[in-house]
């Protein structure tokens, strides 16, 4: 009897185990009887070639693992977001630099340009104004 009932155990923890397993047959639905399993990795991965866009990051979507987050991948991924925004941002402090020194001199050549065309004004004014008194008669120049 307790050879039979041994027997018997194995048999079944056998065919409990095929069942779980998949055993290579087809389910009853004639499908298989595990699914296939998923890949799990980046199915979108951040484009070498080009930028990253706003686009992009709204697509990314990390990679799981048992306890969160594939660590490699997703440090990957975010050590590349972080050096094109300090790229980005160093590019903005240049163009921004660039524009007000061509802000500064553009003041300083208009500044320069007020003073010059003001100086000539004055200088010319007086003499204009001389002129027109001269040929105005004494009487005229003097009520006005």
């Amino acid at each position: 009897m307790f050879w039979f009932l041994l027997i018997a155990l194995v048999v079944v923890v056998a065919a409990v185990t095929l069942a779980v397993a998949g055993g290579g047959g087809d389910g009853a639905g004639g499908e298989a009887a595990l699914p296939e399993a998923v890949h799990d990795r980046m199915a979108w991965p951040l484009p070498a070639a080009r930028p990253l866009g706003r686009a992009d990051v709204e697509e990314l979507r990390l990679p799981l693992a048992l306890r969160g987050y594939r660590m490699a991948e997703t440090d990957d991924a975010l050590d590349r977001l972080g050096a094109e925004l300090a790229e980005r941002d160093a590019r903005i402090a240049e163009l921004e630099a660039a524009l007000a020194g061509a802000q500064a001199a553009a003041i300083g050549v208009r500044g320069l340009l007020e003073r010059e065309s003001g100086g000539t004004e004055e200088r010319e004014r007086p003499e204009s104004q001389e002129s027109q008194e001269q040929q105005d008669s004494p009487g005229k120049g003097k009520a006005s």
